[in-house]
């Protein structure tokens, strides 16, 4: 019987990516909806890592249960880091992926190919029941393109790209994105933590 790790996010596209992240560690790793837990917590911090350490903690202490929960966030250095922690919701509370990036591409008009330089960044939170938290980050350097390309990811990833690649975040399969991706690079963090869990 392995002990749970409760998985702190409602987005299906990013359950879908910590499950392949995470495939070897020593927990069972389950879901809000598995473990029929409804629980919203309002982003209210001040930084990606706030935020984090602010879903992990409230999730943890209802769920009673170890924690993972996380905030990531697009910085665009033509707009003074935006849309940072407010990517979700750059376009308004109910963007879609699409509204996102139409909005973004608008702000980003007439800014040259080489200023259109960004990062993804990722910070993870696991936190247990009694309030324990500790935090792990990952960045991925790129441009933001001129049209979205690709089909795969979520988000902005269709306008994400990397240079070193030649493609988008979108044109990536998962295995391969995870390998570069923010999360990806967070999420070893992580697990690494996980398996040698010393509080």
């Amino acid at each position: 019987m392995h002990p749970k790790l409760l998985l702190g996010t409602n987005n299906q596209a990013k359950v879908r990516e910590y499950r392949s992240l995470l495939p070897d560690l020593d927990y069972e790793i389950v879901t809000l909806a598995e473990q029929g837990i409804s629980v919203a917590v309002e982003e209210v911090g001040e930084s990606l890592e706030e935020n984090a350490r602010l879903k992990a903690t409230v999730i943890a202490e209802k769920s009673r249960l170890l924690t993972l929960a996380d905030d990531s966030g697009l910085e665009v250095d033509a707009l003074g880091g935006e849309p940072g922690r407010l990517s979700a919701r750059y376009a308004g509370q109910n963007a879609t992926d699409r509204d996102l990036i139409a909005y973004l591409l608008q702000r980003l008009d007439g800014v040259p190919w080489e200023n259109r330089t960004a990062r993804f960044r990722c910070v993870i939170a696991l936190a247990t029941p009694e309030g324990k938290v500790e935090l792990c980050s990952g960045e991925c350097p790129g441009l933001i393109t001129f049209e979205p390309h690709g089909k795969h990811g979520f988000g902005y990833d269709p306008i994400f790209y990397l240079p070193e690649l030649d493609k988008t975040m979108a044109e990536l399969p998962l295995e391969e994105k995870n390998k570069i991706s923010h999360r990806g690079r967070a999420a070893r963090k992580a697990a690494q933590f996980l398996q040698n869990m010393v509080w």
